[in-house]
């Protein structure tokens, strides 16, 4: 009884809460040609290499005195005088990438303070997946600093709009010269202003299922993560047969229940056991391109096969019941040896230490 007088309490005050912000800043509504507006300037990428998977043209957007609003889990809303902008706003429902008439904020409006900004944002907000997942900022985020740069000077942007930056995603930066940039934190700042707004057509993310989507992943960005990057490459002692250790991960998905009967295994076949988040991105960068055999389970640390060189031998384990596809579509643009081991999907009892039970027999069979 004192659990449902708590949680009706609690909807009621955010409802008030709600009011009182839609009083405040006005009611978002969405319009079929929200796009259309004065206050928008539209550029195409010409540049022939730059094209989406299915070779269609990029588009980046400026909106003057636009605002954006993100929930921080599944809701990006880029907005134009109270109107939600189509193409460049965000919508993840369970899972689903849905239109812009389906953003949260056309119910609760824009709920936190609005912080206003002089000068020039580029907004790489994306949700929960762009705040600090170590693929999604390579192959979702970075990309978008490429697509920029394509129509506009990086001496000319004031701020970048993205998560309170990580080791890795800090060290990016640095050689596209952006290590001085002003980084305006999602989570402090909920709901800003700007003279003007930038965002560009998302790589590769359009409709339909969000894990799913990896399969579309440009040709470009692969090549454009290796052209900057590799040279940067920080040389260390590694062997090149290397077993990725996700052990160290609060998460149990994608985790080995037999892991010790796994690594003595590879470690008598040669192979040195490397937990990813111990080394910097450009060590990172070495150890993939200086490997000449990778395995491991499904996590975000194999966003590192876009460094590795032709020919090398990839083995990704992850259980049946995971459809994500994105290393063996990075593989393939990168000319790889890639393999995928799928493991029978476990009972939930047996999920104590991990979701995938990898059969020894069954490994060997690619040795």
């Amino acid at each position: 009884m004192i659990q449902d007088l708590k949680k009706f309490s609690q909807n009621v005050f955010k409802k008030i809460f709600q009011i009182i912000f839609k009083l405040l800043y006005g009611r978002i509504i969405y319009v079929s040609d929200n796009l259309l507006s004065n206050n928008i300037l539209i550029n195409d990428i010409k540049n022939p290499n730059i094209r989406t998977f299915n070779d269609k043209t990029y588009r980046i957007y400026n909106i003057k005195n636009g605002r954006i609003y993100s929930d921080n889990v599944e809701n990006v809303a880029i907005i134009d005088e109270n109107k939600i902008i189509d193409n460049i706003s965000f919508q993840q429902i369970q899972g689903n990438l849905v239109s812009a008439n389906k953003n949260i904020c056309l119910q609760k409006g824009t709920p936190r303070i609005k912080n206003r900004f002089k000068g020039r944002v580029l907004s790489l907000a994306q949700g929960a997946s762009g705040i600090s997942n170590y693929y999604h900022w390579l192959f979702d985020l970075l990309p978008k600093i490429k697509l920029y740069s394509e129509i506009y000077n990086f001496n000319e942007l004031d701020y970048l709009y993205a998560g309170n930056l990580q080791n890795f995603q800090a060290e990016t930066l640095v050689p596209l010269g952006l290590d001085k940039i002003k980084v305006l934190d999602i989570a402090n700042n909920r709901h800003i202003e700007a003279d003007e707004i930038i965002c560009t057509d998302h790589p590769n993310y359009y409709e339909g299922l969000f894990e799913n989507k990896s399969k579309d992943i440009p040709a470009w960005t692969v090549k454009w993560l290796k052209d900057t990057y590799l040279k940067h490459a920080q040389k260390f002692e590694c062997n090149d047969k290397i077993f990725i250790d996700r052990s160290s991960s609060q998460s149990k998905h994608c985790q080995f229940i037999n892991y010790n009967e796994i690594l003595g295994f590879l470690t008598e076949m040669g192979f040195s056991k490397y937990k990813i988040e111990n080394l910097n991105f450009f060590e990172q960068i070495y150890l993939f391109n200086n490997a000449n055999f990778i395995i491991g389970a499904h996590g975000a640390g194999f966003a590192n096969l876009a460094f590795c060189k032709k020919g090398t031998k990839v083995i990704e384990i992850r259980p049946k019941n995971r459809t994500n596809s994105l290393y063996g579509r990075i593989s393939e643009i990168n000319n790889l040896d890639y393999s995928l081991v799928a493991t029978k999907v476990i009972d939930e009892s047996e999920k104590i230490y991990g979701d995938i039970k990898l059969d020894l027999n069954e490994l060997k069979k690619y040795f």
